[in-house]
């Protein structure tokens, strides 16, 4: 047998592919060890000759053909147009930059903002090293990827890898085409140039991590971090980013949600690669690839919820929205919220917000424990929705009382049965505790009390006042403001009494309330007004000592709890001197809920939302002209509210006593803005009431009782002051003027 074939070789000899070419190494004087006779010197020559010309032909004339249709190709392409990399989903932001909440796009894309800088460096080292390793200095196109890709096709009769640049992926990412042919990869290419012309790298790498697919409805890393791994790409694990990298080669076949074991596999095979070519070590592929793959989507962050859709709806034309919110304390208060409303049935609500004092900033806004509950009517934002207050507006009332010079923290006030016409108060428990200060009244929440001061200061300056301060008030049709309105018998929302309570934290001053932190945003102008220094001081002075509730500790904030009639609404307001946190309880549709009562349900919810805050509290500054008295030291009108004047509505109304002069709102020049000081004292003049009367500037007696209707006063210096005048009857008046 081996004779046969040598003898079939001598016959049929096999074919020197390289007979052609001279032998490496031969030259002048070698001698040829090749069975085959040495082609001449000169003849050899020639050869290499014409087989480089052919090369070289052949590579111009596939230059040009290339290059030809690359013209033709370019020739009927309109313009680059970039519409889709403009297009992204809407998404409010906190007053950090973090997310609260995104909106999908008009086409149900999840497309968030995000660039380079959002995005843990790793992960985009990892990018270029598996997808184009010359991304850096390429411009548009890779030479060297392309000849390998070439060669591997010729090769192997089939397409091995790929010469497709991360810019090409852009250009294809922004004019999506379903074929897959030549022509399209022409246009690619011929679109990568104009990217590479138009934009920086860093600008191109941020249009990647923006558009490119991973699954589904999920558009951009920060998309697809957010829905697979629940955070946020800035901080990804080995493991996640190799996911992150192998997903947008075949989002749909590889989505970890559908198929987590051919997800698993695309990422070890990028870990794989990215060992081989050094980017990654051993040790940390290993660690990588145990790393489960996660196999379902999470839901996007719907934090302030109700915030974010109002913030969306009064700005349609911004993309990004950044609100005054802080998200950790946001999230925070809603965890506490969600924990304890369950013990109140399937179908309460409730809601918290959180202001800060000095800038009137909102710093947590939370319109119901769970924004898709429809038990519980999550959709409705009860931060805005009109509830009555309860006992929470007697403050404001007692507030008035002491700026009118109608009483003192310390003044006697009778609890016990009182009628004003058809009118009978009675308080929450049915009981009456006799003669008792101000200050106890207030703390003990006690009605009778209220009810007395509100008809010596009036219903309608009383609400007047709380709209002066800035809350919208709704108020029965066609019926005029009652004694009831000082238990709640009125329409407010939760944000505005809470800016209410802002109020005496701020000496009286209201604040605008600011949402949002664009740069061209509309912030309210002028603060409201509540009451004067002095008064919104005694009314946080009191609420400090009132009793917390059970397992709380006392003296920590100002606070004050309301129940509305029918136990509809619980609520609970707390300052200290750098917030104000209020919280409503009740249900959303206005039903009853038996035992909700503001002390016992919410007030417990203010007091943790405080300790959650991370904050000790501290109480409001002492302004000047604070008078610390007791009740026997107090100037006797102030001593105790009398009981023979007649409790009448029309009583209350048609008070006879009236301050003459100065007029309300005047400029008295007195010299006080020179500099040797006032030059005379302003003369004080009340009409009608019934004497002995005192007169009272900023709260501040001036002497005994006086028979006359007439007294004096030397200002210390220029500024405003409030004028005050009680009978004996227990009737005010009182009007602001400045001095000058």
């Amino acid at each position: 047998m081996d004779e046969v074939i040598v003898a079939h070789r001598a016959h049929h000899p096999t074919p020197d592919l390289r007979s052609d070419l001279p032998p490496p190494g031969e030259g002048e004087g070698a001698t040829s060890t090749s069975p085959h006779p040495a082609a001449p010197r000169g003849e050899g020559r020639r050869r290499w000759l014409r087989f480089a010309i052919a090369v070289g032909v052949a590579a111009v004339l596939v230059a040009g053909a290339g290059s030809f249709a690359l013209w033709r190709v370019a020739a009927s392409m309109p313009p680059l147009d970039l519409t889709e990399a403009e297009q992204r989903s809407t998404v409010v932001l906190d007053r950090h930059g973090l997310l609260l909440r995104a909106f999908a796009t008009p086409e149900g894309r999840w497309r968030l903002p995000v660039s380079r800088e959002d995005v843990d460096p790793r992960f985009l080292a990892m990018l270029k090293a598996y997808e184009d390793k010359r991304f850096d200095s390429h411009r548009g196109l890779d030479a060297l990827a392309v000849a390998r890709a070439g060669w591997q096709l010729v090769w192997n009769g089939r397409v091995v890898s790929g010469a497709s640049t991360l810019t090409m992926q852009v250009a294809r990412l922004l004019e999506p085409r379903a074929e897959r042919s030549l022509a399209a990869k022409l246009r690619q290419a011929i679109r990568a140039v104009e990217l590479e012309r138009r934009f920086s790298k860093g600008e191109l790498l941020d249009l990647y991590l923006r558009l490119a697919p991973y699954g589904g409805t999920l558009e951009g890393v920060r998309a697809a971090s957010l829905s697979y791994f629940g955070k946020e790409p800035k901080r990804l694990s080995v493991a996640e980013a190799a996911l992150l990298v192998a997903l947008p080669q075949s989002p749909e076949a590889r989505r970890p949600d559908r198929s987590a074991q051919t997800a698993r596999r695309a990422r070890d095979r990028v870990l794989d690669r990215l060992l081989a070519g050094g980017a990654l070590t051993r040790a940390e592929v290993e660690e990588a690839r145990a790393e489960r793959v996660p196999s379902i989507r999470r839901g996007f962050p719907m934090h302030a919820a109700h915030a974010a859709e109002k913030a969306v709806a009064e700005r349609p034309d911004l993309a990004v929205h950044r609100l005054t919110i802080d998200r950790r304390r946001q999230v925070a208060l809603e965890t506490l919220l969600a924990e304890r409303i369950g013990r109140f049935g399937d179908q309460v609500s409730g809601a918290i917000v959180v202001i800060d004092n000095e800038t009137g900033e909102v710093r947590a806004r939370i319109g119901s424990p769970a924004k898709l509950s429809t038990e519980r009517r999550g959709a409705i934002d009860m931060t805005a929705a009109y509830r009555s207050p309860g006992s929470a507006l007697k403050p404001f009332v007692y507030g008035l009382a002491f700026e009118s010079g109608i009483a003192h923290p310390e003044t006697l006030v009778d609890d016990r049965p009182s009628r004003y016409g058809a009118y009978g108060p009675e308080n929450f428990d049915l009981t009456f505790q006799g003669t008792v200060t101000a200050r106890h009244a207030l703390q003990m929440s006690l009605n009778v009390p209220a009810v007395e001061l509100l008809s010596a200061v009036g219903p309608a300056r009383f609400i007047a006042r709380l709209r002066q301060g800035g809350a919208s008030i709704l108020l029965p049709a066609e019926a005029a403001p009652g004694l009831a309105t000082g238990l709640g018998g009125l329409g407010v929302s939760l944000l505005d009494l809470t800016r209410l309570y802002v109020g005496f934290a701020r000496g009286g001053l209201t604040p605008p309330l600011v949402t949002r932190l664009e740069p061209d945003a509309k912030v309210a102008t002028g603060e409201g007004r509540i009451t004067d220094p002095v008064p919104a001081w005694y009314v946080a002075d009191i609420l400090r000592g009132a009793p917390p509730p059970e397992n709380a500790a006392s003296g920590r904030i100002a606070f004050k709890t309301g129940t509305s009639y029918g136990y509809r609404d619980a609520w609970a307001i707390g300052f200290d001197r750098k917030v104000t946190v209020g919280v409503w309880l009740g249900r959303a549709d206005g039903g009853s809920v038996p035992g909700l009562v503001g002390r016992v349900a919410a007030a417990p919810i203010l007091f943790d939302a405080y300790s959650r805050l991370g904050e000790e509290p501290e109480p409001v500054p002492k302004p000047p002209g604070v008078l610390v008295a007791t009740t026997g030291t107090l100037p006797p009108p102030l001593r105790h509210i009398r009981q023979d004047v007649p409790k009448t509505i029309a009583a209350t109304v048609q008070a006879p006593l009236r301050i003459a002069f100065p007029l309300e709102g005047s400029r008295v020049d007195l010299g006080a803005s020179r500099s040797a000081g006032p030059e005379m004292a302003l003369a004080l003049k009340a009409s009608g009431g019934v004497p002995p009367m005192i007169w009272l500037v900023n709260g501040q007696p001036l002497g005994d009782p006086d028979p006359r209707r007439q007294s004096s006063w030397m200002p210390d210096g220029a500024g405003f002051a409030r004028v005050s005048v009680m009978d004996a009857r227990g009737a005010t008046d009182s009007v602001v003027v400045r001095i000058e």
